[in-house]
């Protein structure tokens, strides 16, 4: 099993600990493609118009302002550093190092800065999004699509997307082993999608799928597994996509 994961908006600036180091992150070949990121990614922030390139409001100025020492920042694994509404679901900045250390041969996040990461790897909190322009290096989406293409292989028999649409656009992973998550809550007989709060959902995907005695394999197995998750009033299945239907 792989579960892939989209990254966190919000982020935990590690207070202590080495700089990153881009040849000790798992997939150690996109080492140079992640300094480029970086270094563009210090450069702009930078800028007069840093706020409005990143697409950073002005209660994010010191986050902004962080990017531009972004490669001598302290670190922290990724399991602590991403602190959205998903990875608090999942409970990951609790994990012990025995859980991170499993993780990290089962989940990868996709980072607009590091291309992907997994829980385990040292990284400093940024700010930066999918489809964001960092001048020369242009769209950050774009520049990391074929290099993700090259070096992403996996040969997981299922492999669990939820990510979404922005990151998901930076790797196309093997349609006939991938299953979509989607939402949907029911209330007085009908369906709607769920959208910001499908991440709560999704995060309680990983924490169930992650206290499996054994990874699902298969899309029906990983949908007996989903239905065992609280609030989930059923499970459907369609082909590539995984639906859970929630309470309302």
């Amino acid at each position: 099993m792989l579960i892939l994961l989209p990254p966190s908006e919000g982020k935990s600036a590690p207070s202590h600990g080495d700089p990153v180091d881009v040849a000790s992150l798992s997939h150690p070949e996109l080492a140079d493609a992640r300094l480029r990121v970086a270094k563009a990614l210090a450069t702009v922030s930078g800028q007069r118009n840093a706020l409005t390139v990143l697409g950073a409001g002005v209660s994010l100025a010191e986050e902004v302002a962080r990017n531009t020492t972004v490669l001598t920042n302290p670190t922290a694994p990724a399991a602590q550093v991403y602190t959205g509404v998903l990875f608090d679901a999942a409970g990951m900045a609790t994990w012990d190092e025995a859980a991170v250390a499993c993780a990290a041969d089962r989940i990868l996040i996709s980072s607009a800065l590091w291309g992907a990461v997994t829980p385990a790897d040292r990284i400093p909190a940024y700010r930066l999004s999918a489809g964001t322009t960092l001048g020369r290096l242009g769209n950050v989406t774009t520049f990391w699509r074929p290099r993700l293409g090259t070096a992403l292989t996996t040969e997981s028999p299922l492999i669990v997307d939820c990510r979404s649409g922005g990151y998901a656009a930076m790797w196309s992973a093997p349609k006939d082993r991938t299953v979509a998550v989607r939402v949907e809550r029911e209330r007085n007989g009908k369906r709607s999608v769920v959208s910001h709060f499908a991440k709560h959902w999704r995060g309680l995907l990983v924490r169930e799928l992650m206290g499996q005695p054994k990874d699902p394999a298969t899309p029906e197995e990983l949908a007996s597994a989903a239905s065992g998750i609280d609030g989930v009033t059923s499970v459907e299945l369609t082909p590539g996509t995984i639906t859970l239907v929630v309470a309302g």
